[in-house]
């Protein structure tokens, strides 16, 4: 019988390497106080701070129910700052805190180091040729 093979298919394989990478890559977070989903989201903040929280969601793909606990608990670590928007009462734009801001370097430079790790065992391309298909799996 030739059934299907799970141990091959993609759905599989990309659980697996997201488990593993989601792993590894939270011990190097684990000192910073920071899980992997709060350091995407202080990334998201690197690129464009003071963005309100729907854009967040929007940007990360992820329920503003979710980002909202993950905005708290960057809150409560003093790395970003809730404020009011000027022209919306309901509205509050998340900025980073100085501190939010100071560890980008650091913590960007761990995400690169983690990643290598990672993809150590790929040949030259075969990241950024990873990279294209799962953009397009994505969309």
């Amino acid at each position: 019988m030739s059934g299907f093979d799970v141990e091959k298919s993609a759905g599989f394989l990309l659980a697996k390497a997201h488990q593993r990478l989601y792993g590894v890559f939270r011990k190097e977070l684990a000192p910073f106080g920071i899980t992997p989903p709060q350091f995407a989201l202080l990334a998201f903040l690197w690129k464009e701070d003071g963005l309100s929280q729907t854009q967040v969601s929007e940007m990360t793909e992820v329920d503003r129910t979710t980002i909202g606990g993950l905005i708290d608990r960057l809150e409560i670590a003093g790395l970003v700052k809730r404020r009011p928007h000027p022209a919306d009462r309901r509205t509050h734009l998340i900025h980073l805190t100085d501190r939010g801001r100071d560890l980008e370097e650091e913590l960007s430079r761990i995400a690169l180091r983690v990643r290598g790790r990672f993809t150590a065992n790929l040949a030259p391309g075969e990241y950024d040729k990873l990279c294209e298909l799962l953009e397009k799996l994505r969309s």
